[in-house]
């Protein structure tokens, strides 16, 4: 089994606020974390620029040509009261979206097993023509858009552990039978979507909504009961997972009490899937994590499982 990493240096050059939770302490803890000697065994590779027609399978061309002008020489620009760009963050926005559709390219060429691209900033609450909840574009779903078009993948999944829930992933493939969108999450809780009732036009977005104050337990049945048997179901040809660690115990954003030992459960129950119907392979995109202990705790625990099962 071969795992791959995909990151690259200037995830640190799209600026936030300060004071703001998404900011580029977030990808150095994740860096230091990865630095030690149980993941020497991962292949590590630059994220590189996205793809204007990658992008554009799941986002409207108007609206990739609003955000690139958008984007300011200096200072900040502000899309909304969270979410703002500053002078680096087009390109790593473009590399956040080159690094999933790497990621999609060497899993499903076989040239690794599965992959963990570790790009910030995050993408599920994108929507088609819509920038919020600190988003841009849609990793996991030019990730996936990718995966059809260039590979030919008939079935894709898409699960998502945030403990927000991603309003943008399920918007975009709401009336797509190709694509499932199974997500557990916190509610009520931003962006207030993601009810069990909202199943899109072809039934497959599979929403789990979790209570405030609910730990482990809850989520392995919530993810055994509702979200296993409906994979198992589907067979895709691919599963990609939108890895927010901020249902963490410890993150200021949420109030779910998940530890690292549930991610890394979550990651192989996901895995079974995977090698049930798809040789295993398995893309995984950062989202979400804004205490940084957590962060980094949970991400290397996602990472080792991925690496060893």
């Amino acid at each position: 089994m071969s795992t791959l990493l995909l990151h690259h240096p200037t995830y640190l050059d799209h600026l936030t606020p300060v004071g703001h939770p998404e900011r580029p302490d977030r990808v150095r803890a994740i860096d230091r974390i990865l630095e030690h000697e149980r993941f020497q065994a991962l292949e590590r590779e630059a994220a590189p620029i996205g793809r204007r027609e990658d992008i554009a399978r799941a986002h409207p061309m108007s609206y990739i040509d609003m955000l690139h002008n958008l984007a300011p020489d200096e200072g900040l620009a502000r899309i909304d009261a969270d979410t703002t760009l500053s002078p680096g963050s087009w390109e790593a926005i473009l590399r956040g979206v080159g690094g999933a559709c790497q990621a999609v390219e060497e899993v499903m060429t076989g040239k690794v097993t599965n992959a963990f691209s570790a790009s910030r900033p995050p993408g599920h609450h994108a929507e088609k023509d819509r920038a919020m909840g600190f988003c841009f574009f849609n990793n996991v779903a030019v990730a996936a858009r990718y995966a059809q078009h260039v590979h030919g993948a008939e079935r894709v999944a898409i699960v998502d552990f945030d403990v927000h829930h991603g309003n943008g992933t399920q918007d975009i493939f709401w009336d797509d039978p190709t694509v499932m969108y199974c997500s557990t999450h916190q509610m009520p809780l931003y962006p207030g979507s993601g009810a069990a009732n909202e199943t899109g036009s072809a039934n497959t977005i599979v929403n789990v909504p979790l209570a405030a104050g609910d730990g482990g337990p809850i989520f392995m049945e919530a993810v055994e009961t509702a979200i296993l048997p409906r994979l198992d179901a589907f067979a895709p040809d691919l599963v990609i997972i939108s890895a927010g660690f901020d249902a963490h115990m410890r993150d200021p954003l949420g109030s779910l009490n998940l530890v690292e030992a549930d991610f890394a459960w979550a990651t192989k129950s996901l895995m079974d899937v995977a090698d049930k119907h798809c040789n295993g392979r398995v893309v995984s995109v950062l989202e979400g994590g804004y205490d940084l202990e957590g962060l980094a705790r949970s991400t290397a625990a996602h990472v080792l499982t991925l690496m060893t099962g």
